[in-house]
């Protein structure tokens, strides 16, 4: 099937047929933003379970050739220590590394994160975060003096990971340290984790786990208070490779943007690492809920995150059904749900890709009628467009260059089977132009390939070239690189991208 788009040469014809419907002009321009290393979820259900040896959700969820095409699993480092670690448990080490398995077969980023170190290394004596009157409502911190044995634990991990045949790609210092809770959690305030990082993250083994990245403390709303310190200080600016934070309680567009400018100065990553939208309700999410979903994924690329990693993978209000029939007939166990279609579209194109800015780039609030961004990949540019409105309008598209064919994929919560419909664009002659009927309550995705008798590729090479700051390097799929070999994505510290032949 084909979707014939009108271009700017035959414009009369564009106008006759969409004549008596408003029409958006979306300029996309060549200025260039982050790189996307990727999009994934948290390796549990029930109560933060890790999945053990039921390697469904991962299965569907994972890998290029999967319909979903995720590619950053979070999993819990759970506060046992490496004695303990060969015991069998929901709740230990074991419980991820199966689905880690799978993710890293697949190509994919795995990266821990503790709710808690253990418990003896903590003011309270327990993993628990101690706001609870049964635990004496006292405040679980990591003990000074038990700072320069965190690294080191951290290390256990990763030998045991490496051990059991996983190479962890990332690990985090914290999850919510802002956050008092009753189970297992940690406090730290920004000082703290200045103070942890500056005197001891040199402890983590970079060397024997060569690649292995630190994220920073992942708050509960991505406030600046706990990210910007660790920028604003050299000593530990050099120690972090990723600043995180969760959206409890604020948009994109409102602290995360914020709280992204600094690491993006500075070269570095910005991945959102925990959220749940309709998390709440008591039955399926509705078509509109899931395109507002869409929506905080297309704000995110504008705030300027790298990586999105949503909750859990299976969930009546995530990925993959529970079989729970109070939800709903369409919660069946272990198959897809509209909201993972809804992360395809964003999965399976915008990995790898470099923001471009355009004309109706979201900068504020939360929440549009219509929502837009843009992306270069390799030789394609990608276009996201979502209304979430009952009628349907015309976009006319103006591109920075010439392209010669494209695909198109369209959601509208209709499909019988697969929500996420595919279709080849119909482009008779190189064009830069185009106007199109985007539907009404629609998620809509445009895939261009460039026409390479245009210049525009080099011109946007060119914006780059005259950066000499540091420079980090990704594969042609996100994937971040410390030995750059072959065809690359190159990327500045002020944000430029660019496709790099690397040399061995």
């Amino acid at each position: 099937m084909k979707r014939i788009i009108t271009s700017v040469i035959v414009m009369v014809t564009a106008i006759a047929v969409h004549a008596a419907k408003p029409t958006t002009v979306l300029t996309v321009k060549k200025t260039t933003k982050q790189t996307i290393t990727g999009f994934g979820a948290a390796c549990c259900d029930g109560a933060m379970k890790p999945f053990g040896t039921d390697n469904a959700p991962v299965s569907k969820l994972y890998g290029a050739k999967s319909k979903i095409g995720l590619n950053i699993m979070r999993m819990e480092i759970s506060p046992n220590l490496e004695d303990k670690a060969d015991q069998w448990g929901d709740y230990d080490w074991n419980g991820s590394l199966p689905s880690a398995k799978i993710v890293k077969l697949r190509g994919g980023i795995v990266f821990g994160t503790p709710w808690s170190p253990p418990g003896v290394y903590k003011t309270n004596g327990t993993p628990q975060g101690g706001n609870s009157d049964d635990q004496g409502n006292q405040r679980g911190k990591l003990r000074e003096d038990c700072y320069e044995k965190f690294f080191p634990w951290l290390n256990t991990f990763l030998k045991w990971m490496k051990n059991h045949g996983v190479d962890v790609d990332a690990v985090s210092i914290q999850n919510e340290p802002d956050w008092w809770v009753s189970y297992s959690g940690c406090l730290y305030d920004p000082e703290d984790l200045v103070k942890l990082v500056k005197n001891y993250a040199w402890m983590l083994d970079r060397e024997t786990y060569p690649g292995v990245k630190l994220i920073s403390g992942e708050s509960l709303g991505f406030t600046q208070n706990y990210t910007d310190p660790l920028m604003q200080d050299p000593t530990c600016r050099e120690q972090i490779d990723i600043v995180a934070g969760h959206m409890y309680g604020h948009a994109p567009l409102e602290y995360m943007k914020k709280s992204a400018v600094l690491p993006l100065k500075y070269g570095k990553e910005v991945w959102m690492t925990e959220h749940s939208v309709t998390d709440n309700i008591d039955r399926l999410p509705t078509w509109h809920e899931n395109l507002i979903f869409a929506e905080e994924l297309n704000e995110s690329m504008l705030a300027g995150c790298t990586g999105y990693i949503y909750w859990y993978m299976r969930a009546h209000w995530a990925f993959c059904g529970t079989g729970e029939e109070q939800y709903g007939a369409g919660n069946k166990k272990d198959e897809l749900l509209p909201r993972a279609f809804v992360m395809s579209h964003f999965s399976k194109n915008v990995t790898g890709s470099t923001r471009l800015t355009t004309s109706q780039d979201k900068t504020s609030g939360e929440g549009d009628a219509y929502e837009y961004s843009a992306y270069q990949k390799g030789d394609s540019l990608i276009v996201m467009a979502i209304d979430t409105t009952a009628t349907s309008r015309n976009l006319k598209i103006e591109l920075p260059y010439n392209v010669k064919s494209g695909t198109y994929w369209l959601s509208t919560g209709n499909e019988s089977t697969n929500l996420c419909q595919k279709s080849d664009l119909d482009i008779p002659e190189s064009t830069n132009e185009f106007t199109i009927e985007i539907p009404a309550r629609s998620l809509n995705t445009f895939i261009f390939m460039i026409d390479n008798g245009s210049t525009a590729i080099e011109e946007l090479e060119r914006e780059s070239d005259d950066d000499d700051g540091p420079k980090t390097y990704y594969d042609m799929q996100g994937r971040r690189l410390d030995n750059p070999i072959g065809l690359c994505i190159e990327r500045s510290a002020n944000g430029h991208s660019r496709k790099v032949m690397m040399g061995r």
